[in-house]
């Protein structure tokens, strides 16, 4: 054989994985942990995407699923549907608690086949004593929340090469780590923007480019264009850097239990996006205590998602809610919440009035 080769081939196969992540919440869990062995859960089934056909489930049995799994809550990740299967994937568990800290984080550890109909899970996934001794960590207001992260082998393809050349690697963009440097060192600005005695330097142009109210303070002949400086009386200065920080980078800021005074700046700036990611922290920390409160905010602030899961809760949990200091001050302000409430609560108790076997369908 010649010492010199001729020509010499190649190959790349590329494999596509996906990955997603779901939050099952569960209210009143300290109910199912009295029931009996075996006895399940499933929950809603979701997707990989908005318009996927593929579809998940979870199962909890919060006694065990057996014998052996006696004492411990036990969960499951099944295939319900998919337009191809069987469907190859690794999955992630864990509780979030209180504090918004993920806890008991189990993962698979390898590449499971899921076939459909069937699960795989952790039977000791976590022992109930734990449940008891720490409700008000694990079961914040009695509910128990579970996420679950999915990577799933979408396809691969594969590439033939017929010469020895590598491919030419694009590096990542790097656009939103380059703007929040030019607001974190405050680089070439050209503007400055005054919070409660605090001068903050930034740029007009990325400023008029995130928010229709920058820009018409910039565009029209206002004191602001004039003296390239903005006082803005109505924020704290934590609030004002963290609607800076998402304008620069559209990344959501760490809210720090003031989700509710960043939706106020979003609502006022114009940035909706920066308002959906407060509704659904503001959602995350829905209690009886703060539901009135928080259906107040919405409503002030359009924030329509939000409002919906508010009057939803108002509504499950109304026995509840209309004890608390919160819902008197709605009733005493805010009457025409209190009629929208009404409304919501008669709604559902005219579907509660329906004969049951209009109710009842066949699985």
């Amino acid at each position: 054989m010649s010492g010199d080769l001729a020509a010499e081939s190649s190959g790349y196969t590329q494999i596509r994985v996906k990955k997603f992540s779901y939050r099952w919440t569960i209210s009143n869990f300290s109910f199912c942990l009295e029931g009996n062995l075996g006895k399940c859960i499933k929950s809603p089934t979701f997707s990989p995407g908005a318009n996927d056909k593929q579809k998940w489930f979870m199962n909890i049995y919060p006694n065990g699923l057996d014998e052996e799994s006696r004492g411990y809550l036990s969960v499951f990740l099944g295939l319900l549907s998919s337009p191809k299967s069987p469907v190859w994937a690794k999955f992630e568990l864990w509780i979030i608690t209180a504090k918004g800290e993920n806890s008991q984080i189990i993962n698979s550890g390898r590449v499971i086949r899921f076939d459909l109909n069937r699960d795989w899970g952790f039977k000791k996934f976590f022992p109930r004593d734990v449940f008891f001794s720490t409700p008000c960590l694990l079961l914040p207001d009695d509910t128990l929340t579970l996420c679950c992260e999915v990577s799933v082998v979408q396809d691969y393809i594969s590439i033939s090469d017929q010469n020895t050349q590598t491919g030419i690697d694009i590096p990542g963009c790097k656009l939103v780590n380059d703007l929040g440097e030019l607001w974190e060192n405050s680089r070439f600005t050209d503007c400055c923007l005054v919070v409660a005695g605090q001068e903050f330097r930034a740029h007009k142009a990325i400023l008029a480019a995130r928010s229709l109210v920058f820009r018409a303070m910039f565009e029209h002949d206002m004191e602001e264009r004039r003296t390239n400086c903005v006082e803005i009386r109505d924020l704290e200065p934590e609030v004002f850097k963290a609607m800076m920080d998402f304008i620069y980078t559209g990344k959501e800021p760490d809210f720090h239990n003031m989700a509710d005074a960043v939706l106020a700046a979003a609502d006022k700036y114009g940035l909706d996006r920066l308002k959906v990611m407060c509704e659904r922290a503001l959602f995350r920390d829905l209690s009886v205590e703060n539901a009135a409160h928080t259906l107040f905010l919405a409503d002030l602030h359009s924030a329509v998602q939000l409002k919906t899961r508010a009057m939803d809760f108002i509504t499950a949990h109304a026995s509840e809610v209309f004890k608390t200091s919160s819902w008197k001050t709605v009733v005493d302000s805010y009457p025409h919440l209190v009629a929208e409430v009404c409304v919501s609560l008669g709604s559902a108790h005219c579907l509660f009035l329906e004969p049951p076997l209009k109710r009842l369908k066949r699985s």
